[in-house]
């Protein structure tokens, strides 16, 4: 079974990106024949998750029969976002956002964990910024239309123009853009991990407010902070001998409560990321190198002298092994 973890940042990551109530402009230009190109396909997609108010269940399946699901109730407008996700497969689990701020609910331990997760604003900014390089290393066209949990919808095909990320096939609703169906697709079309509702209302009328109140922890429940601090990959010693192509920096954090010296650093392409996770080398916890797949996620980890790198993302492979191969310790 997927982890919740990955299905929560699969959804978040990923459909954030691709899923607002678009303008009388743009569903003007939804109705026209022209061709859209690649940021302009991310873009529209993007517009329709933020101010869309909906309500459904989204299932995520990889390649391997591994399978998740959760309900989401999503409400927003140009102020705030608000998002309520409840597991449905595994540990019960409730994850509420309020723009970067998220709250985990895990009824079996009593516990709430809080924290803020700034980079789930990350991909639009990268995608609206004048060094976008997004065309580069992707192309887009539209291949053909279907009806996804009774929408119809444009299926938009994401190819890349190297072998260092993953391909895409999109099921973006006709009205409003909003992405209905995903799947990654590897370097030979096949499918390695699908996510899509199977149930959705658009337009439903949901209360920000009520669903904010629901994030206030019961009576009893312990309370724990996860919140990151930021910092820079040079600043802790840390640097990449040459850029992975298309793959800009995002962020840097490290966690007080982690290992003296950890860091998480994040790259983008703009719809790709990855995650390289840096802390002291532990001879007891960190014995196991190698290279792990689960559906679309590719993680290698290995021993950097003192140190343990871990590199996760939904990416092949030999793109792991690129940042693997170039991070370097500079003090």
């Amino acid at each position: 079974m997927l982890r919740p973890d990955l299905f929560l940042r699969l959804y978040a990551a990923r459909c954030l990106l691709v899923l607002c109530a678009v303008g009388s402009a743009g569903l003007a230009a939804a109705q026209q024949p022209a061709e859209r190109g690649v940021t302009e396909w991310l873009m529209r997609m993007h517009e329709a998750a933020r101010l869309r108010s909906y309500v459904g269940t989204f299932v995520v399946s990889s390649s391997g029969g591994a399978m998740s699901s959760a309900r989401i109730w999503h409400i927003g407008d140009a102020v705030q976002q608000v998002e309520r996700v409840e597991v449905l497969t595994g540990a019960p689990r409730s994850t509420f956002r309020r723009n970067d701020e998220v709250t985990t609910f895990l009824p079996e331990h009593r516990v709430v964990r809080t924290e803020r997760r700034e980079s789930l604003g990350l991909f639009p900014g990268l995608l609206k910024s004048p060094d976008s390089s997004i065309q580069e290393f992707y192309s887009a066209r539209r291949v053909g239309v279907d009806r996804v949990a009774g929408f119809d919808a444009d299926i938009v095909q994401l190819a890349p123009r190297d072998g260092l990320r993953f391909g895409y096939r999109l099921w973006s609703e006709k009205r409003s853009g909003l992405v209905i169906k995903m799947q990654t697709l590897d370097g030979e079309g096949n499918v390695l991990e699908q996510a899509a509702f199977s149930e959705l209302q658009l337009d439903t009328p949901l209360r920000a407010d009520k669903l904010a109140q629901m994030m206030q922890p019961p009576q009893g429940w312990r309370v724990e902070r996860a919140d990151a601090v930021k910092t820079d990959a040079a600043a802790e010693g840390w640097a990449l001998r040459s850029a992975v192509a298309g793959f800009k920096p995002m962020s840097c954090y490290k966690r007080p409560a982690g290992p003296p010296g950890a860091i998480h650093w994040v790259f983008s392409d703009g719809l790709a990321s990855v995650s390289l996770f840096v802390e002291p080398y532990d001879r007891q916890r960190h014995a196991q190198e190698g290279l792990f797949a689960s559906g679309a996620t590719q993680t290698l980890a290995r021993r950097l002298e003192d140190w343990w790198l871990t590199v996760v993302g939904e990416v092949p492979p030999q793109t792991l092994k690129s940042f693997a191969q170039s991070l370097e310790r500079r003090r």
